[in-house]
């Protein structure tokens, strides 16, 4: 019965250990408004064509003190396309987000494109808006 005792009591500690260490660890991601600084977060394209694709560049500023790293970009529809600068981008220097908005429905549109930074655990999100005419 004491050897029963003995290995829960050393049971509950090392569950207790490990939570403490996971809880810890997951305070290493940093806000990213520490990190970067985009100039725009919402860019309006304006007026265009049906059938005819739209580019912009959100571009950004790395304003902490180590490289940064987009590791994703998605978009909230697969008429948005987005692409990113593939390399760490140096602390000072500046990056950017390209979306390229195939206008296949006409009307104002909204798009969404979510950016996922290394080490961050909430994604940027960015706009996209604009009308469509025939």
């Amino acid at each position: 019965m004491k050897k029963f005792i003995l290995s829960l009591f050393a049971c509950m500690l090392l569950t207790t250990a490990l939570w403490a260490q996971s809880q810890n660890g997951a305070g290493n991601a940093h806000p990213l408004d520490v990190k970067v600084k985009f100039k725009k977060e919402s860019i309006d394209f304006g007026k265009t064509n049906l059938n005819k694709p739209v580019t912009v560049n959100f571009e950004f500023t790395n304003t902490s003190k180590e490289p940064v790293l987009i590791e994703a970009a998605r978009a909230s529809c697969g008429c948005t396309t987005p692409d990113w600068t593939k390399q760490p981008i140096l602390p000072g220097k500046t990056g950017k987000v390209t979306a390229t908005y195939s206008a296949n429905g006409l009307g104002q549109q909204n798009k969404t494109i979510w950016v996922k930074f290394k080490g961050v655990d909430q994604d940027k999100e960015l706009h996209l808006t604009g009308t469509v005419e025939n």
